[in-house]
């Protein structure tokens, strides 16, 4: 790869609904955001470790291992990797729950921005404004 070449961001979305993880990664492909993603937990689990995304995003009620299972899990496999989560369960016990289990941020699903607020949220830990970023390593 020769030098000023950006690398995409990748991002994982983590969802059992497949309609979600279209919505996420149209809007996030957009965005020049590449996207992974998984129907539930285990399998966002297992996927993360092969690809090493630069950022995961976890839905909560998922069959399989759910998305704050997951999030303790990724946390010990690989620590430096962010986790946000985008739940319709986004009250504040979930949040406190998913702050414990390593999650930087969780996001509403039926919030009328919440595609949008994840979008800048997950550019904000990626530290870009649009443009490509580095893979983590």
């Amino acid at each position: 790869m020769g030098v000023g070449v950006k690398v995409p961001a990748q991002v994982m979305i983590v969802d059992d609904h497949a309609i979600i993880r279209r919505m996420v990664r149209e809007v996030f492909e957009a965005d020049n955001l590449e996207v992974l993603d998984a129907a539930n937990g285990a399998e966002g689990v297992q996927k993360a470790q092969d690809v090493k995304p630069n950022l995961i995003i976890l839905d909560l009620s998922m069959p399989v291992m759910n998305g704050l299972d997951a999030a303790r899990e990724l946390k010990v496999l690989m620590p430096h990797i962010p986790l946000l989560m985008f739940t319709n369960n986004a009250a504040g016990t979930v949040e406190k729950e998913a702050c414990r289990a390593g999650i930087s941020g969780v996001i509403s699903k039926s919030d009328s921005n919440g595609l949008k607020q994840l979008l800048a949220r997950a550019k904000a830990i990626l530290g870009q404004k649009g443009a490509g970023a580095q893979r983590a390593s």
